[in-house]
């Protein structure tokens, strides 16, 4: 149960938000795109082994999601469930992703594969303990339909400023610059430090600045009827709500394109498109202008035409915009490298693309807010957590495949390790392309043909929230009844908040 909730404030919003900084950063160099090329070229495994390290530590990651999710569900304490967990993360999150960048000197390619595998599974762990709880406050915050588009634009701003800026820092500071580049190693140690710095001071915000509104916020049920078999039923019935299942199995499909394009990003700006670092660099902060205006434009885009109709339009239009130049370049009309129309045209295309992605994003990320009151509803229990691990599962694994299968078309086109910008046989990089444009289309265009199978529009939310609403009364009616005070710890009285 939770006691009256005052309205959201300014400030609760963007210190929720704020927490996504964490998150952000971290993405930036968590992502296919830095990894990859960072082991690979950098410390000079083998790209295949590289593929398969990434998705391996996906895997663990998503195996340990789904615990993560119900232990916070069920967690009871004097700070709530969820900012327990984001708090205890602040610290190992940081500490994992120093070291992930900062290998001793002096290790073997055996040791050396071994200590940035651990840490990756370190900062990958550390980073679900932070991000499933606070992922899950957004339906506990607020039921409502629309204000829950409104922080989820929140969330999306401030993670993509938290990545635009790490990404920028790394190309332009650590990176650009005389005598370093993508392979000066001691840019990313020293780049793993400051980020560090800042993921630890994101989450101390995000928990702080959320902290006022704990008292109102839903409480963890009491133990389900017959213990581990009474649990199972109740995970069941949260999991089978088909509109989650629209939702995962799109993401397993976009998990593995987006795992691929991660992957090879920094490949295709290097060395098909001939910037530098500092040139690619410009066209991170000029597509973070599309989290700008994601922020306005997600809200009244969802009120206008609903949340799953305009998703799925700015969806596929994004599909469109982000294989544009790739496709234009191999029929022979984008200019040449060096040619100055080359920054602009790709600037201009990143932000459209960025902009139309992010708004569908946020819509996609309060369609899986309102998840939470569909599956209660059948089950009688709010598993926030639950949900939105389960939700993240299967994209990890399939980022991770993703990544892997990154490596393996790096393999197939015998793309050389340690080669510098302009060295690479244009031949190779056109057969990359060939192969990674159509591939990467496809798994978009199924992936948005599966979210036309989410049915939770604005009067199935509102019917769910008076469902519960309803089972809630009854049940505090009958604790009345048998002499039990309501909100006792051995009455299991389920509100929706």
């Amino acid at each position: 149960m939770s006691s009256p909730r005052p309205r959201l404030g300014l400030g609760i919003k963007a210190s929720y938000g704020a927490g996504s900084v964490a998150y952000g950063a971290a993405f930036a160099g968590l992502s296919g795109a830095v990894l990859q090329i960072y082991f690979n070229q950098v410390l000079g495994l083998p790209a295949l082994t590289v593929g398969t390290a990434i998705m391996i530590s996906l895997m663990v990651d998503a195996v340990i999601d789904p615990l993560v999710g119900r232990w916070s569900d069920r967690a009871r304490s004097r700070w709530g469930r969820r900012h327990p967990f984001m708090l205890a993360a602040a610290i190992p999150v940081a500490v994992f992703f120093f070291l992930l960048w900062n290998a001793p000197a002096g290790l073997t390619t055996g040791a050396l594969l071994l200590f940035s595998f651990l840490m990756l599974v370190g900062t990958r762990v550390s980073t679900s303990f932070y991000e499933i709880p606070s992922n899950a406050l957004t339906p506990e915050l607020t039921p409502d339909y629309d204000e829950r588009t409104t922080l989820q634009s929140w969330r999306w701003f401030f993670g993509i400023v938290g990545n635009t800026v790490a990404t920028l820092l790394l190309a332009e500071v650590f990176l650009g610059g005389p005598h370093k580049g993508v392979l000066y190693r001691q840019g990313y140690a020293q780049w793993g430090a400051w980020m560090a710095a800042v993921i630890f001071v994101s989450i101390i915000v995000s928990v702080v600045g959320t902290r006022s509104r704990i008292p109102h916020l839903p409480q963890a049920a009491i133990s389900p009827p017959g213990g581990a078999r009474g649990a199972w039923r109740e995970i069941k019935l949260t999991l089978a709500n088909a509109s989650l299942g629209s939702l995962m199995l799109s993401g397993i499909l976009g998990g593995v394109g987006g795992g691929v394009t991660q992957s090879l990003s920094i490949y295709l700006y290097s060395y098909y498109w001939g910037l530098t670092p500092r040139e690619f660099g410009i066209l991170i902060p000029l597509g973070s202008l599309g989290s700008l205006l994601a922020v306005f434009l997600a809200p009244p885009l969802a009120r206008r035409f609903g949340k799953k109709p305009a998703m799925i339009g700015l969806f596929s239009f994004s599909v469109i915009t982000a294989a544009g130049p790739l496709f234009l370049r191999l029929i022979g009309v984008m200019p040449p490298n060096g040619s100055p129309w080359i920054l602009p045209i790709l600037a201009v295309d990143g932000i459209v693309t960025t902009t139309v992605a992010i708004v569908g994003y946020i819509l996609v990320g309060s369609m899986m807010a309102d998840v939470v009151e569909d599956a209660a509803a059948k089950s009688g229990v709010r598993s926030e957590g639950l949900l939105y691990a389960a939700n993240g599962l299967l994209p990890k694994f399939t980022g991770g495949i993703g990544a892997f299968v990154g490596g393996l078309l790096l393999t197939l086109v015998h793309f050389p390790a340690h080669v510098a910008k302009g060295a690479v046989d244009p031949t190779i990089m056109r057969q990359l392309v060939i192969i990674y444009l159509p591939l990467s289309v496809i798994l978009s265009v199924i992936a948005i043909a599966a979210l036309g199978l989410y049915r939770i529009d604005r009067d199935r939310h509102e019917r769910n929230l008076r469902t519960l609403e309803e089972a809630a009364d009854a049940a505090a009616q009958a604790h009345v009844i048998e002499g039990v005070e309501v909100g006792d710890a051995a009455a299991p009285v389920v509100r929706p908040f």
